[in-house]
């Protein structure tokens, strides 16, 4: 398997200063400041990609579990809520909510929640947190 990198620079203090994100294959770089971490300024932070690359896998897993059980999703849409909050001294990513919509044909409504909950603990990303709290709230479309 391949072994995937990204790297950030940082320029300057904490809350001046300023910073590049970039991913390894070159399909993202970007700002990233205190601004756009903590308050509501432009660019992106890590808690953004971590949900990105979180939403990511879990639509990934859920498709390959259902397929293995003998289902093909038509389509699957996962949003990541990544919750950083003041912790102590510093802050830490404390939890994180996905919320996935699913287009499964001919799937009964508990068998894709059984499925979509395995995935949750099972999806690589989901396994990489681990130490963090992982909500789901994952609704079947007709």
């Amino acid at each position: 398997m391949a072994t995937r990198t990204a790297n950030a620079v940082w320029e300057g203090n904490l809350k001046e200063g300023k910073g590049r994100m970039r991913l390894g294959s070159g399909a993202y770089e970007g700002p990233y400041s205190f601004q756009s971490r903590f308050e509501n300024g432009s660019g992106t932070n890590p808690e953004e990609l971590i949900g990105a690359a979180h939403a990511g896998c879990f639509s990934m897993a859920l498709s390959a579990g259902l397929a293995k059980a003998g289902y093909t999703a038509k389509r699957i849409e996962t949003k990541a809520e990544v919750h950083l909050e003041k912790v102590g001294e510093g802050f830490k990513i404390t939890r994180i909510h996905l919320t996935t919509d699913a287009e499964v044909p001919n799937l009964a409504p508990q068998a894709f929640q059984e499925q979509a909950e395995k995935t949750k603990q099972t999806c690589p990303v989901s396994a990489a947190l681990a130490g963090v709290a992982i909500s789901l709230d994952a609704r079947l479309k007709g």
